[in-house]
């Protein structure tokens, strides 16, 4: 059973006496309410209402938007609940994960590369002082995956990189920080992703260490992550088939499951090796993984059955909502390990408070609690963390620092950054007009409006007309994309860079750190991780020479490949 006294939890009698007094006064359907955490599409409040009030849900998670707006929603949404909700934010970047106008500080692999914990720790503060401020109590975060594989489409810049030593190093500050401001974290995705080459959102992916890799790395990151107070762990679609079959050696491989619906692997080795016993929440489940491991009228009941507390947006909620009731009637889930999830979302809620800013009237703040959103000093150290973290590869060339005495004409390459559904920020024209200022000239190669001409003119015709080369790449990872890679214009590669033996050539990515792959021979190669404008005025610090990199790889940018580092 739960023992709320404990850590995580550390309830004192009066929050104990909340939990089992809540708990009592709930039939089974307010109960199975609380299993259930939606993503919020809507500001239509009838809608919500529904939700709040009709399903009783125990949680939400509302994509950000403009700070008032997000507040005023969350606000509504526990004034119509009678329980106070675990609002959860994707905050791994900072406030942006709950409020547009919310501070990007930077993305984990940029933190891990100032390899100072200092920069985790102020990510925690940012994202839980930005979040709280808009009525969010529970980040989706860190990412303590160990980005292992440089082709996994998914972890990259989300993780803070490949050293099992400095990610559980980060992810503690990070822990750590955003709990002492009252807010739960979500250590995830377990058992952990960054091993496979393959995404989670689009299938069941395999996390194939054996069990002594395991434990030597993903497993000591959350025992650090665990024994430093996390209340929450969110679970992938994701098998670990060497565990699963220490555990259960009858398993055959068809019944290998996602952590989402292997009880193994929750129970046994979650809660049993690692002891955790907080709040287990599910990944999204409308996801492939979880989608493609059983059918979805088994797998909603299953997955609590399995031993996750809290199941994470839906299909349908409705739908949903009735698969669990049906599930308890035919037995898949017990009435005993309903109450016990509810116990520990009650007991997560009350280690936070939420009980008495409820009564208080406090669970979300005013609006004169927003001016935090973008403050100077979260500013002021997202300009910091960016300083110290653009990292350079290799100048073999010694070609820095540049300058526009020596270097004045520019061809420019930008790759990736198209605005959009799931696309980058388009930050080149932020740099382009940064090295203008700077006295460069700047012709930007359009490979949609090219004179075919060109291609056939020589390399002497190159060499007189730009004095250097610059490839800017902003071609971030995304959910439900299968690769990062560049993928050249066509026809025969219009802008790859086939004169890097003639022109002094540089390539600068704010986003991947693995493009070396796709341009091995580039002598000169820069990574900065985020696609913001403190990380590319640090970038043009550095260029110029008034700056030092300071960033150190949090990940091995050249892939394994000799060729990479020539």
């Amino acid at each position: 059973m739960v023992d709320l006294q404990a850590k995580p939890f550390h309830l004192d009698d009066e929050g104990m006496e909340w939990v089992k007094d809540t708990l009592a006064a709930m039939d089974l359907t307010a109960k199975v309410g609380q299993l259930f955490c939606p993503i919020g599409f809507t500001d239509d409040k009838e809608q919500l209402a529904k939700l709040t009030q009709k399903m009783r849900i125990g949680g939400i998670l509302y994509r950000p938007g403009p700070g008032e707006k997000v507040q005023e929603m969350h606000r509504f949404l526990q004034d119509t609940s009678e329980i106070p909700l675990l609002i959860a934010a994707n905050l791994e970047a900072g406030g942006n994960g709950s409020a547009v106008d919310g501070t990007f500080f930077g993305k984990q692999l940029q933190v891990a590369a100032t390899d100072n914990a200092e920069m985790a720790r102020r990510l925690g503060v940012i994202a839980a002082r930005e979040g709280s401020a808009v009525g969010a109590n529970w980040a989706f975060a860190p990412v303590v995956d160990i980005d292992f594989n440089f082709r996994n489409p998914i972890t990259n810049v989300r993780t803070f990189g490949s050293d099992p030593e400095r990610v559980a190093r980060m992810s503690k500050a990070y822990t750590t920080a955003v709990q002492e401001l009252g807010m739960a974290v979500s250590i995830k995705h377990f058992p952990g992703d960054g091993v496979d080459e393959r995404d989670q959102h689009l299938v069941t992916s395999i996390n194939s260490l054996s069990v002594e890799e395991w434990d030597a790395t993903f497993g000591s990151v959350y025992q650090d992550c665990i024994d430093a107070g996390a209340l929450s762990v969110m679970v992938g679609h994701i098998a670990q088939p060497a565990y699963s079959r220490q555990l259960r050696p009858e398993l055959k491989d068809s019944d290998i499951m996602p952590a989402t619906l292997a009880p193994e692997l929750l129970n046994d080795l979650l809660r049993g090796k690692l002891g955790f016993n907080g709040l287990i929440t599910t990944d999204a489940t409308p996801m492939a993984g979880f989608m493609m491991a059983m059918k979805r009228e088994t797998a909603v009941p299953a997955s609590i059955a399995a031993g996750c507390d809290m199941f994470l947006f839906n299909k349908s909620v409705e739908e949903d909502f009735s698969f669990m009731l049906k599930g308890i009637e035919q037995g898949i889930l017990s009435l005993e390990r309903v109450d016990e999830a509810v116990t520990r979302i009650l007991g997560v809620k009350a280690s936070l408070g939420l009980h008495k800013k409820k009564r208080d009237g406090t669970l979300v703040p005013g609006k004169e609690a927003l001016p935090v959103l973008k403050c100077d000093e979260h500013l002021r150290w997202a300009k910091e963390c960016a300083d110290q973290s653009v990292t350079l590869v290799k100048d073999t060339q010694r070609l820095l620092p540049i300058s526009p005495e020596r270097h004045k004409r520019i061809l420019l390459f930008s790759l990736g950054g198209e605005d959009g559904l799931f696309k980058s920020t388009n930050i080149a024209p932020y740099i382009i007009s940064k090295l203008e200022a700077e006295g460069f000239e700047i012709t930007i190669f359009d490979p949609k409006n090219v004179d075919f001409r060109t291609m056939f003119a020589g390399v002497k015709a190159m060499r007189d007309q730009h004095d250097a080369a610059i490839y800017f790449s902003n071609i971030e990872t995304h959910s439900n994309q299968t690769v990062v890679r560049i993928n050249w214009a066509p026809p025969f590669g219009l802008d790859m860079p086939w004169f890097i033996q003639e022109l002094p050539t540089m390539f600068i990515s704010v986003a991947n750190p693995y493009h070396l792959l796709d341009v091995p021979r580039i002598p000169t190669f820069i990574n900065a991780y985020s696609a913001t404008e403190h990380v590319v005025d640090a970038i043009i610090e550095k260029l110029l020479g008034r700056s030092s990199f300071k960033g150190t790889n949090p990940v091995d940018p050249f892939c394994g490949y000799w060729d990479t580092r020539l």
